[in-house]
């Protein structure tokens, strides 16, 4: 299977992915206690697709039993410019470096797919399941079971070779296939990540609270935002890449070479006043192949009422008082926080 299993890593990276390791659907024990915990102290949040789902989560063998072999892979999307950079410029939202351009769902799967019908025309009688970040497959544990790299203090993926800036592919194969050894932890005594987050969203080195991360305040959770993060956030209106920025292990990575990934011009520094009128017709079709569709122009535009009340400029207040009177609550709430803290300027 050494034959085999050389081709399906020089096929993956004929494709396009950076890295290909292989490990067992039985290769990571701790998964299910890890999750456990991690639910108990309700870091989950609003997710609870997590909770409702992770008998199968947490080991591969009951999502599926005819697996024998997961193949991990790696795709970077290293950026160009340092994200950190944009946080000063207050009358600008910024955008999580990976939902700049293309939805990477699709990038990937398209490329699994392609992986995959060559398997198993190379192999009689195999059958695979591919996933891309939306079925309950822990990719991270299985990443670093496989050798991809390991689970930073920041719970991201971090590998020695391309920095912690890639997504993530999964086969999962019926073919027995060689495994890789896992990764060992090169964090050291290195605490960037954890020091830099403006939410302390970390409990404890490798623990991430969702419910304090930004990443999660401007994607996934609905509703209102705390108050006491909402200045915290600030001109962030999707998602946060601190911990991932001043990782000292980018020093390995190599700027994204997909297309698909470069940043549109229009999401580099993209202007908050004319974010915040966007209609409903408007933001579908600006963020039409974008991963920002899936949050909903109302939560978008809360982000960006948010980051125009940390933007220490009065003269937004004309822009978003229209909002004061807007049916849906959320907007409401948000404009009336934003324009009280204009305000007192």
């Amino acid at each position: 299977m050494n034959g085999l299993k050389n081709k399906l890593v020089k096929k993956c990276l004929e494709e396009g992915f950076d890295l290909c390791r292989i490990c067992s659907p039985d290769s990571i024990p701790e998964a299910p206690k890890n999750l456990q915990g991690f639910l108990q102290s309700d870091y989950h949040g609003q997710m609870d697709w997590l909770y409702s789902r992770q008998t199968w989560r947490s080991d591969p063998k009951k999502l599926w039993p005819e697996a024998k072999s997961i193949i991990m892979m790696a795709h970077r999307y290293s950026p160009e410019v340092d994200p950190l950079a944009l946080l000063s410029k207050k009358d600008k939202g910024s955008i999580s470096v990976y939902a700049r351009n293309r939805d990477y769902h699709e990038i990937i799967k398209k490329r699994l797919k392609s992986i995959g019908r060559w398997l198993i025309k190379e192999t009689e009688g195999t059958e695979i399941k591919v996933f891309v970040d939306t079925a309950p497959v822990m990719e991270k544990p299985l990443g670093q079971a496989a050798g991809l790299g390991w689970q930073g203090k920041h719970t991201n993926l971090v590998s020695r070779e391309i920095g912690n800036w890639f997504f993530l592919g999964t086969i999962f194969t019926t073919l027995l296939l060689p495994c890789d050894n896992p990764e060992n932890d090169h964090c050291g005594s290195c605490t960037s990540c954890l020091d830099i987050c403006p939410t302390n969203a970390f409990p404890e080195p490798y623990k991430l609270d969702a419910r304090r991360c930004i990443s999660y305040l401007t994607i996934e959770h609905e509703g209102p935002v705390e108050l006491e993060f909402r200045p915290l956030i600030g001109n962030r209106i999707y998602g946060c890449d601190d911990c991932l920025a001043v990782c000292p292990w980018n020093k390995f990575a190599k700027v994204a070479s997909e297309m698909g990934y470069l940043p549109r011009d229009e999401l580099m520094e993209p202007e908050l006043k004319n974010l915040v009128t966007m209609s409903e017709q408007e933001f579908r079709a600006f963020f039409s192949k974008s991963p920002i569709k899936r949050i909903g122009r109302n939560r978008f535009v809360r982000n960006v009422i948010y980051a125009i009340g940390n933007s220490n400029d009065r003269t937004f207040i004309p822009i978003i008082e229209p909002y004061l009177k807007d049916t849906n609550y959320v907007l409401k709430d948000a404009a009336k926080w934003a324009v009280e803290r204009l305000n007192k300027l």
